[in-house]
């Protein structure tokens, strides 16, 4: 009996996909749900309970207020994979190669442009001004806790009673700023962070071969076309009287 020299390699595994990071707004995915229990509560109350046309204006308005609270709080998201940014707003999807994408600004909204000038809103991560104050007032306080604990320690080797009460007032306002101790990096609202994140896989990605391609734009006919039935259906209804 002869045995084979050599054995053929056995196939590899392949390598498992990379899923794209998700970005969302927790508070527009509450306030759609609770606008969403109360919507429904009322609209099948008013189609059990109404008379006349009170259920038939009912369903209407259940069909065209429905998908607009989908699609501007539980519907906006942003995905982030290695060779695109997918944008899912209210009414359409945006698909953009990292390689199409110039810049990721912030301003009083989150926007990416492209290569061609278009902009496009992220609508799934907006813009909180009253988070960016937060930021900079625990960043402030974080930095004056910093100034109070360097001049505590310069006390502590001088050796003086001048020292021990900078010392004392430094450790107070360092718990005053409630930060992790691993944490050095600047304080930034959420949003800001997300940016961020998105601008760092840019910086990564834009050359790379698989992240060139086309900006695609999608409208999301499954928002519009209840809507537009809803609002047709409405038209109707007052219509006739």
């Amino acid at each position: 009996m002869t045995t084979p020299d050599h054995q053929s390699p056995s196939p590899q595994p392949p390598a498992p996909s990379v899923r794209d990071r998700i970005y969302r707004s927790p508070a527009g995915l509450a306030g759609g749900v609770l606008l969403l229990v109360i919507i429904l509560w009322l609209g099948i109350d008013a189609l059990v309970k109404g008379h006349g046309r009170t259920p038939w204006l009912a369903l209407a308005g259940l069909i065209l207020v429905v998908p607009l609270v989908i699609a501007f709080t539980l519907r906006p998201a942003v995905f982030s994979g290695d060779a695109r940014l997918r944008v899912r707003n209210p009414f359409r999807v945006v698909t953009l190669p990292w390689g199409e994408i110039v810049s990721l600004r912030s301003g009083y909204s989150n926007e990416v442009v492209t290569k061609s000038g278009a902009k496009y809103q992220l609508w799934a991560v907006p813009v909180s001004l009253r988070a960016r104050k937060r930021a900079a007032h625990r960043a402030a306080r974080a930095e004056a806790a910093a100034r109070g604990e360097a001049a505590g320690r310069g006390g502590r080797r001088s050796g003086g009673f001048g020292g021990f009460g900078s010392g004392g007032l430094g450790g107070f306002g360092g718990f005053g700023g409630a930060r992790d101790a691993g944490d050095t990096g600047p304080i930034r609202a959420e949003t800001d962070k997300v940016m961020d994140d998105l601008r760092e896989t840019l910086a990564r990605r834009e050359h790379e071969g698989p992240a060139q391609g086309e900006v695609t734009v999608r409208w999301a006919y499954e928002i519009v076309a209840p809507v537009v039935a809803g609002a047709v259906l409405l038209a109707i209804l007052f219509a006739v009287g």
